[in-house]
C-alpha cells in the first residue's frame, strides 16, 4: 500500500499473497487474518508479501486494528479498495452487494499469476496451505520446471518429472 492505494509494481521481483476477504468488523474474516499474521514470518521467509483486501476504507482497517484482539496482531499490509476496483480486477466484487468473495492469490516474482482460489464467504480459509502451494510454486519455478509437485507435496518431499515415462505410471 503506498499512500493509501494498491501498487503491484512494488512488489516486482517478490512473490505476492493476495487474501481478498468480504469485510471488517465480521466473523470469519478475523480468524483467518489472525491465522494469516501468525504464518506471516514464514511468509517472509519464503521471499513473500501478504497483502489483505476488502471493500472497506483504510479507516475501518484501522478503527478494527485497533479494536480487535485477533486483528491486532497483523503486521502485513491491509489494503483498502473501497471502490471495487481491484476486487473487480480480480473477479471477486459481488455486484450489488460491494463486498469481495473471500479469494486467494500467488502471484510470481514476474506478475504471473499461479494460484487462484475463490469461494463461499462462509468458508474460511487455510493459511498453512496457501503457504504450502507458494512453497510448490517456488520449487517448480526455481527447478526451471523441471518437476512437478505432486498432491499434498511439502519441501523436502518427492517430486515428479514430468514426461512421457510418466504416463499411465501413476
Amino acid at each position: 500500500m503506498v499512500n493509501g492505494s494498491f501498487s503491484s509494481s512494488i512488489y516486482r521481483g517478490k512473490w505476492l499473497v493476495l487474501l481478498f476477504y468480504p469485510a471488517d468488523f465480521t466473523f470469519v474474516c478475523p480468524t483467518e487474518l489472525e491465522d494469516a499474521a501468525h504464518h506471516y514470518a514464514a511468509f517472509q521467509k519464503e521471499g513473500a508479501e501478504v497483502v489483505s483486501i476488502s471493500t472497506d476504507t483504510a479507516f475501518v482497517h484501522k478503527a478494527w486494528h485497533d479494536h480487535s484482539k485477533a486483528i491486532s496482531t497483523i503486521t502485513y499490509p491491509m489494503a483498502a479498495d473501497p471502490t471495487g476496483a481491484l476486487c473487480r480486477v480480480f473477479g471477486t466484487y459481488i455486484e450489488g452487494e460491494g463486498l469481495s468473495r473471500r479469494g486467494s492469490f500467488i502471484i510470481d516474482p514476474d506478475g504471473k499469476l499461479v494460484s487462484i482460489e475463490i469461494h463461499d464467504n462462509s468458508i474460511g480459509r487455510n493459511i498453512e496451505e496457501i503457504l504450502r502451494k507458494l512453497q510448490a510454486a517456488k520449487f517448480v519455478r526455481e527447478s526451471g520446471g523441471a518437476v512437478v509437485c505432486p498432491a499434498n507435496w511439502h519441501p523436502g518431499e518427492k517430486t515428479l518429472k514430468p514426461g512421457i515415462d510418466l504416463v499411465g505410471k501413476i
